[in-house]
């Protein structure tokens, strides 16, 4: 139906050719926003397997019904509960007009308007989900979308072009490809709303560079996700939940568990559940199939750099499944560094790979210091039975999202808003709360039939008594 983009002057003027349609269009009725959320549901049924084998190729390595359930289910989730639930979304909210207007005819209501063009901005981990996921609370809003896959999935963002330019019309949704000059191009243009999914310090870049034309943005960031596990937890079933959480994409998840805080006593118990399940899960790494592969070289470099430090400067390092370390591809088994130095790069950099730190503690209140020394995270777990403990975790902490006695869970609610806080994001999408995060919220006052502060003595020249009158209005 389209041509793909190609450059960011295209790009330009597609975004003067939305303005200008936006603002002829008027209402973005229901019928509209449907076809267009219908049609993103379209493109990843029928593309589902040039999808999959794109991000197997540029994985290196990562099994079809993964991506079917992260990337094209994941996505296929937000995009048909956003169709299923709009008519419930849409509408004016009346408010209430101030005294003594409200008994004078006075209405006041709320619209939620679409923005316009939402730009978004996808990451490789879940190259699909992290587009299609935010595009569907974006087209929800009425807006129009362009997407801009990461350079770091080449193939995938190749197919995925193809595949929006046969299916969209490109004032509906674009994609535009290219490397980082043009993802920093892309951050620079005069979207009505930024979405970028990444690291922390890219999305500082990104936030600096929608900063020269006040573009808003939703930041859906990373940080080092803890785990804690209570002294009342049962420990072989934490051990077996997260095994089975960190084994997920390799450790490639922005909410994947970084660190896992363990009472001292329970320190062996854990390991050897943990273990057990994740070598039965990926009993070998090199030539396995369901064990996906880290994304580069250059990634794989800085994940096996980390644990080669930590190692280095004492602390113990286990490797699970124990087998040999493979010499050719990007598998390696899971390194589980035990107590390493706290200014260790791998207790200071996200981890997002086969990598995870374990730190046995005596007391939660030091545990809950330390988590809240450093960055926002995305994500927080909590495996335990004691409520009032659990209360504490919950009141004492601030990240992106929870899930309690369980790991990731919480990301897949589609009518609960995702995203982060601080250093972890900022924003979130999903279900209605995406929906108010992409739309305008415009109050609309219509006035009574009769005005009357000239009666009432509020208008010029002021009398002698207006002054008294308004001071009597200033009470607690």
């Amino acid at each position: 139906m389209s041509a793909q983009l190609e450059t960011s002057q295209q790009l330009s003027d597609l975004l003067k050719q939305h303005r200008k349609a936006t603002d002829e269009q008027g209402v973005v009725d229901v019928a509209t926003r449907k076809r267009r959320l219908q049609t993103a549901i379209d493109v990843l049924v029928d593309h589902q397997q040039a999808l999959c084998a794109a991000m197997d190729a540029d994985f290196g390595g990562r099994h079809q019904g993964f991506s079917l359930m992260n990337d094209i289910l994941g996505s296929l989730g937000s995009l048909k509960h956003a169709r299923d639930n709009l008519e419930q979304w849409l509408g004016s909210e009346q408010r209430q007009v101030f005294s003594p207007y409200d008994q004078m005819g006075s209405q006041a209501w709320v619209q939620y308007k679409p923005k316009g063009t939402v730009g978004i901005i996808g990451t490789w981990n879940a190259p699909i989900f992290t587009l299609f996921s935010p595009l569907a609370s974006a087209l929800s809003a009425g807006n129009r979308a362009v997407l801009k896959p990461s350079e770091v999935a080449p193939e995938t963002a190749r197919v995925l072009a193809k595949a929006i330019a046969e299916c969209f019309d490109p004032m509906d949704v674009a994609v535009i490809t290219g490397g980082v000059e043009m993802g920093q191009a892309f951050a620079g243009m005069p979207f009505d709303h930024l979405v970028f999914t990444g690291s922390t310090e890219v999305g500082k870049k990104i936030m600096r560079a929608a900063a020269d034309n006040l573009v808003p943005v939703t930041l859906e960031l990373g940080g080092k996700s803890p785990v804690i596990i209570s002294e009342t937890a049962d420990i072989a079933e934490a051990a077996r939940r997260l095994a089975i959480a960190k084994g997920m994409n390799g450790g490639q998840l922005c909410i994947s568990p970084d660190l896992i805080y363990l009472p001292v006593a329970a320190r062996d118990e854990f390991l050897q559940a943990f273990c057990a399940t994740y070598s039965a899960l990926y009993p070998t790494i090199e030539n396995n199939p369901d064990f996906t592969a880290v994304i580069n070289d250059q990634h794989l470099a800085r994940v096996v750099g980390y644990v080669a430090q930590a190692q280095e400067e004492g602390a113990e390092v286990i490797y699970c499944p124990d087998v040999p370390m493979p010499t050719t591809g990007r598998k390696r088994p899971l390194s589980i560094v035990i107590n390493p130095a706290l200014l260790a790069d791998i207790m200071q950099e996200e981890i997002f790979g086969p990598a995870l730190v374990l730190l046995t503690y005596s007391d939660i209140k030091h545990v809950v210091q330390e988590i809240n020394s450093g960055g926002r995270p995305l994500a927080l777990y909590y495996f335990g039975q004691d409520e009032a403990e659990q209360n504490y975790v919950l009141d004492h902490t601030l990240s992106g999202g929870v899930t309690l006695n369980d790991a990731l869970m919480h990301a897949a609610m589609e009518d609960a808003p995702f995203g982060g806080v601080g250093a972890s994001g900022m924003g979130h999408y999903h279900g209605r709360d995406g929906f108010l995060q992409f739309s305008h919220a415009r109050t609309v006052f219509r006035g009574a039939p009769v005005d009357p502060r000239g009666e009432w003595g509020m208008l010029p020249p002021f009398s002698e008594h207006f002054t008294a009158a308004m001071a009597s209005q200033v009470t607690r």
